[in-house]
């Protein structure tokens, strides 16, 4: 469409306007999406929702590539003609996919960090880099680059970067070519495989017992430190009683409209009402009896504090936890599960894993069976069993005692 001294930002034949009446006042108080269509014969407009100028341009440019898929228009007939992804830069098909597909993603920003290693490594390379470029033999060198990338603490200590932190790089470059060549309706993609996570994965081996699940309580239920390792307390009761992913354990909250504890039921959802759910699973389970006083009597967040690791940190150091990623905050998930497999009859193992999210029903018996008394019940049963051995050997470990201290706290997610 002609342009227009109105015209704000135009990408293609889409442009940004003020959607405004023939007497020049505001028709909203939006920014709209304006083109001609051939088929109506008129200009139309598409409301962007926003005001702000930047956020403005972003929803045209999610909308142009959401219409067009990059493709081109010619100038002298106006038809879209498909831009092959063969010709496409690899640059331009990250910033493509992180405008049209990062919003339907529950993993954002995992998804921006592993791209952003793509993108630096590209700025390293000698002129542009198409789609068609990335091979086997691209991929191999973005590799051997990436592991000499030391990862930084927030303290500025340097740590080496593993095999399956690189890999997800590449399984998410993987996507994007995809994305680009439209995979599932052209067949073709990326000219690479990304090798499996579990070859490159290197799963800590150690196994805490439940006499040395003891000790972290008694560690953290210290009377001379036990208000200041209360988050640590929390965030270990939590983890024994769900084996929750560390993310998971500290998202449990109790607030009404988080939908994750239902009282009534004694069950709690990991999965807090309005997060989409990732491959990592966050199942709903019944919870043991010792811990829903807990929940009761929790308002918010039951871990009040955002993160627990300085805390665990100091807890595996003072314990002498194995070292080299053996000890990381997911050795209560693991050496519950194994717990439980050791203690649980091979036919009962489906409770394990349902527990750990590995197994799940369809959407409508997700609904129902967490209100079973049957649901879980084996692994429920003996989760039960191992926090009254904990409390046995620490006293208050699990007790509850109503306090006016309950915690009230909120956190940012």
């Amino acid at each position: 469409m002609p342009s227009n001294k109105t015209d704000i930002y135009r990408r293609g034949e889409f442009v940004l306007r003020w959607d405004r009446k023939t007497d020049g006042t505001l028709r909203s108080p939006y920014l709209a999406i304006v083109t001609y269509d051939p088929k109506r014969r008129r200009t139309v407009s598409t409301s962007t929702g926003t005001s702000d100028i930047e956020a403005g341009k972003l929803k045209l440019d999610a909308h142009y590539l959401k219409v067009t898929r990059g493709e081109i228009v010619c100038p002298t007939c106006g038809q879209h003609m498909p831009r092959a992804a063969e010709a496409l830069f690899l640059a331009d098909a990250i910033a493509n996919y992180l405008t049209t597909e990062l919003d339907k993603k529950a993993s954002a920003s995992a998804i921006k960090a592993r791209l952003a290693h793509v993108v630096n490594y590209l700025s390293t390379l000698p002129g542009d880099v198409r789609c068609s470029d990335v091979d086997d033999d691209w991929v191999e060198g973005f590799r051997q680059w990436a592991a000499k990338q030391p990862i930084v603490t927030p303290t500025g200590k340097q740590k080496e970067r593993s095999l399956s932190t690189v890999e997800n790089s590449v399984l998410q470059l993987a996507a994007v070519i995809n994305h680009a060549y439209d995979f599932r309706r052209t067949g073709k993609g990326a000219l690479f495989r990304p090798i499996p996570t579990k070859e490159v994965n290197r799963t800590p081996t150690h196994r805490s017992s439940v006499a040395q699940l003891a000790e972290m309580f008694a560690y953290a239920t210290n009377p001379d430190r036990k208000e200041r390792r209360k988050p640590l307390h929390r965030f270990l009761i939590i983890s024994v009683a769900t084996l929750a992913r560390p993310d998971a354990a500290l998202d449990v909250s109790t607030a009404p409209e988080r939908g994750q504890w239902h009282s009534n039921l004694r069950v709690l959802n990991l999965n807090p009402k309005g997060r989409r759910q990732t491959k990592k699973y966050r199942p709903t389970l019944p919870i043991a009896k010792q811990v829903a006083p807990w929940l009761d009597a929790t308002k918010g967040f039951f871990v009040p504090v955002a993160s627990v690791r300085a805390a665990w940190r100091n807890m595996a150091a003072e314990l002498t936890l194995p070292k080299d990623g053996e000890s990381g905050m997911k050795l209560i998930r693991r050496s519950m599960a194994k717990l439980l497999r050791d203690r649980l009859p091979k036919e009962n193992w489906v409770d394990v894993e349902l527990v750990l999210g590995h197994s799940k029903f369809d959407s409508v018996s997700d609904i129902y069976a967490p209100s079973d008394p049957s649901y879980c019940a084996a692994a429920k049963a003996e989760i039960e069993k191992i926090i009254d051995e904990i409390e046995a050997v620490v006293p208050g470990a699990f007790s509850f005692e109503p306090s006016k201290k309950e915690n009230t706290a909120s956190q940012n997610i």
